[in-house]
């Protein structure tokens, strides 16, 4: 929105209109405006939600400092979508079609979330949104994104092509045509190109339209996984908000190599024209959950609820796919990931064994996994070695997972080199 108006300014020789056209300048703006409107607009709605009553219901865990945290507003999610919403609507090319399908995605998952805590405050509703127009909600986004990257003409590449000599890389070059591909980037290889059509070669003149299919089939699944694996780790003051800033740094990075040239010839990936505007968004991002977790860290004036955990964990995947570094979420979401799986774990192993033995059995003391290290007790049912461990206090939980979460990230950047 105020691209085009400076653009005009910068026209007129309007000092400093200019600024605008870098992407360097409108991402600054982009997480200094989210961060602000996110610590000023979040204790006004904070505010309001305690005087409406909308207060988090506790089951009794059994969990330390658990039933402190009765009463708590939740639906903060809230103010992440305005803090993510309106920086992007002011400060990004409003025709790109990356940052509309990212707008469409926010808004969609924010309402999915919006909707499941509705039902849990207003109509004193414990189980919320059923889980299966959750996973229909989820479906659809992902279909939604699927079809529009395989549809739009504006989504397009140029592949990177190695110039050898001697059996080394002496250089990387580009294609001239931009071109519709269904091409992705995988980790520590060195023709790091990985095409989905190319799995169907046997397919001879039908392989391209299964590599879409797909693609379709894997989007819709890394956008539930994901956007679920975030609902799951929001079980601790700060735990969600703080490692989906640390993805969000990943993501800004990898955007911006992938949507310059210079750097993805000298990193060797693929080249996305028009991606650049995906930094400012973010930006605005990393901005909006740091300024959330002003009031989320440890002790919680605010959670975010649904609202916000559907839609950072959706936007994350959605991002990535756009950026074609989707298989590389299973590194800079390994925190997603982790506890996810142990829910599965958890759940699928008790099942099992009370199939078999007629008791179920647990592998942690409590799923998801930040909750095994906060209760007290033994590490299993029949645990090898019936020694108890004691309680780890949140805040220090949340702290080692950021720290686990900084690593991966390190090493999701450290991937674009390491080959």
């Amino acid at each position: 929105m105020l691209v085009e108006l400076f653009k005009y300014l910068d026209s007129l020789d309007f000092p400093g209109a200019g600024m605008f056209q870098y992407i360097s300048f409108r991402s600054s703006i982009a997480f200094i405006l989210s961060m602000f409107i996110a610590t000023t607009i979040g204790k006004r709605i904070i505010a309001k939600l305690q005087r409406m009553q909308i207060g988090e219901t506790i089951r009794d865990l059994n969990l330390e400092g658990q039933m402190s945290k009765k009463g708590t507003p939740t639906m903060g999610g809230v103010i992440i979508l305005a803090a993510i919403l309106i920086p992007v609507l002011l400060l990004t090319k409003l025709n790109n079609i990356y940052i509309i399908l990212m707008l469409i995605s926010t808004i969609w998952l924010g309402g999915i979330g919006f909707a499941d805590d509705y039902i849990k405050v207003f109509k004193k509703d414990k189980e919320g949104l059923k889980g299966i127009f959750k996973i229909l909600g989820q479906i659809g986004i992902g279909l939604i994104v699927a079809m529009v990257l395989y549809l739009s003409p504006q989504v397009v590449i140029r592949e990177n092509v190695e110039v050898f000599r001697n059996q080394k890389v002496q250089n990387v070059h580009y294609r001239q045509d931009e071109v519709k591909s269904t091409k992705t980037t995988i980790p520590f290889f060195k023709n790091n190109n990985m095409d989905y059509a190319g799995l169907f070669n046997k397919m001879k003149e039908h392989k391209q339209a299964a590599g879409w299919i797909l693609f379709i089939i894997v989007v819709i699944f890394i956008v539930t996984a994901v956007s679920n694996g975030a609902n799951l780790t929001d079980g601790l003051d700060g735990l969600a908000t703080g490692s989906s800033a640390i993805i969000g740094v990943v993501l800004l990075v990898l955007a911006y190599v992938s949507s310059n040239i210079v750097w993805a010839s000298y990193l060797n990936i693929m080249y996305i024209p028009g991606t650049q505007e995906l930094v400012v968004f973010a930006a605005a991002f990393i901005g909006a959950t740091i300024g959330f977790l002003w009031y989320n860290s440890y002790p919680a004036q605010v959670f975010m609820g649904d609202t916000g955990s559907l839609m950072l964990g959706g936007v994350i995947a959605i991002f990535s796919i756009i950026i074609r570094k989707e298989l590389l979420i299973p590194i800079f979401c390994g925190i997603f990931l982790v506890e996810a799986l142990s829910v599965m774990m958890q759940r699928y192993y008790f099942k099992y064994t009370k199939l078999r033995f007629g008791v179920g059995k647990r592998i942690l003391k409590m799923a998801p996994l930040h909750h095994h290290f906060q209760k007290q007790g033994f590490a299993g049912i029949d645990a090898i070695i019936q020694k108890p461990t004691r309680a780890i206090p949140e805040s220090k939980i949340t702290i080692r997972f950021w720290i686990v979460g900084m690593i991966l990230a390190v090493l999701a950047i450290a991937t674009l080199k390491m080959r």
